[in-house]
C-alpha cells in the first residue's frame, strides 16, 4: 500500500550538461500528471507522461525538468568584434566632437549592449531524451520510496482500525442472538401489566416473537461486514494500487452497519453501530491518500 503524497529528485549528466528531474505527488481521485520542461523540449511532454504513468496510478504529479550548464568553456563566449570596434570609434569621435579626452578603456566596451554574449546550445530533443529518462527514472524511483513509507503508516492506522471493529463485530452479534428473547419478557410483561397474560406456548405470543426474530435478524449484514474486512486485508495485502478498490469496499462497509443500526432495536447494539461507522470513517479519511 503507498501514500499519494511524495517527492523525489533524480539527475544524470551528459557531455558537460546536467539535467534534473524533480516530482511531487498529492491526493486525488485520479492520475494528473504536470510536466514543466524547457521550452525547446516541450515535444517531450507526453513521454514523460507516459514514463510518469506507467510508475503511477493515482495522485496529482508534478514533473520538473531543468537544464544546468557545466563550468563554462572559453568557446562558450562570444565577441561581436564589429560591435565593439562600431563602440569605439563612436566614443571617440562624440570625444573629438566635444572636445574632451578620450579615455575609452575595455572594460567599457564589454560592458556595451551585445558586445559580449553567451552561446546558447541548443539541444534536440531526440539527444536529450535518454539522459532525461534516466533522471526522471531515479526521481520515480525516489518518489515511490517516500510514498511506500507514508503507505506503510497509513496501513497501521487502517489495521488497528480494522481490528477495532472486528472487536465490535463480534459484540454485536453475540448482543444480537439475545435481542428475541429479551424482546419476549418485555411483551409478557407489558401483557401481565396490563392485565392479558398469556402462556409462554400461546400461539399469539410465539408469532409475534417470530416475526420480531425475522425483522430485526442481522446475520446477514454481520457476515458481510465480517467478509469485507478479510477483503480489505486482501487489498492492504496486495502489491497492486487498490485505493480506488478500498474506496468502493468502504462504501458497502457503510451500507451494512447502516442496516444494522436500523434493524437492530438495541441501544447497545445501536451504539456500536455508532462506534464502528465513526471508525469506518477514520478509515475512509486514510484511503483517500492511498494510491
Amino acid at each position: 500500500m503507498k501514500s499519494m503524497t511524495g517527492f523525489g529528485r533524480g539527475e544524470a549528466q551528459r557531455e558537460g550538461v546536467t539535467w534534473s528531474v524533480e516530482c511531487s505527488s498529492v491526493n486525488r481521485k485520479q492520475l494528473e500528471v504536470a510536466v514543466n520542461l524547457p521550452r525547446e523540449l516541450a515535444e517531450l511532454e507526453n513521454a514523460v507522461r507516459t514514463d510518469v504513468s506507467a510508475t503511477v496510478s493515482r495522485g496529482r504529479v508534478n514533473i520538473a525538468v531543468r537544464k544546468e550548464a557545466a563550468a563554462m568553456a572559453a568557446d562558450t563566449i562570444r565577441v561581436d568584434h564589429v560591435l565593439a570596434a562600431n563602440y569605439f570609434h563612436a566614443m571617440h569621435a562624440l570625444a573629438l566632437k566635444l572636445d574632451i579626452p578620450s579615455e575609452v578603456a575595455l572594460v567599457d566596451i564589454t560592458r556595451l549592449p551585445g558586445v559580449m554574449n553567451m552561446a546558447q546550445t541548443e539541444i534536440a530533443a531526440e539527444e536529450a531524451w535518454p539522459v532525461i529518462k534516466e533522471a526522471l527514472a531515479a526521481a520515480l524511483k525516489q518518489l515511490n520510496i517516500m510514498r511506500a513509507a507514508e503507505g506503510a503508516s497509513l496501513r497501521a492506522d487502517i489495521e488497528s482500525r480494522l481490528a477495532a471493529i472486528e472487536s465490535l463485530l463480534v459484540s454485536i452479534r453475540e448482543k444480537a442472538a439475545t435481542v428475541p428473547e429479551h424482546q419476549r419478557k418485555a411483551l409478557r410483561q407489558r401483557l401481565e401489566e396490563a392485565g392479558l397474560p398469556l402462556p409462554l406456548d400461546d400461539e399469539r405470543l410465539v408469532k409475534e416473537i417470530a416475526l420480531f426474530a425475522d425483522r430485526t435478524d442481522i446475520s446477514e449484514e454481520l457476515t458481510r461486514a465480517a467478509s469485507h474486512i478479510k477483503q480489505f486485508r486482501t487489498y492492504l495485502d496486495g502489491d497492486t494500487p487498490a485505493g480506488r478498490s478500498l474506496d468502493f469496499l468502504l462504501q458497502e462497509f457503510f451500507r451494512e452497519f447502516n442496516t444494522m443500526g436500523s434493524k437492530c432495536n438495541n441501544a447497545e447494539i445501536a451504539h456500536h453501530v455508532v462506534t464502528a461507522k465513526t471508525e469506518l470513517e477514520k478509515i475512509r479519511e486514510q484511503v483517500q491518500n492511498a494510491e
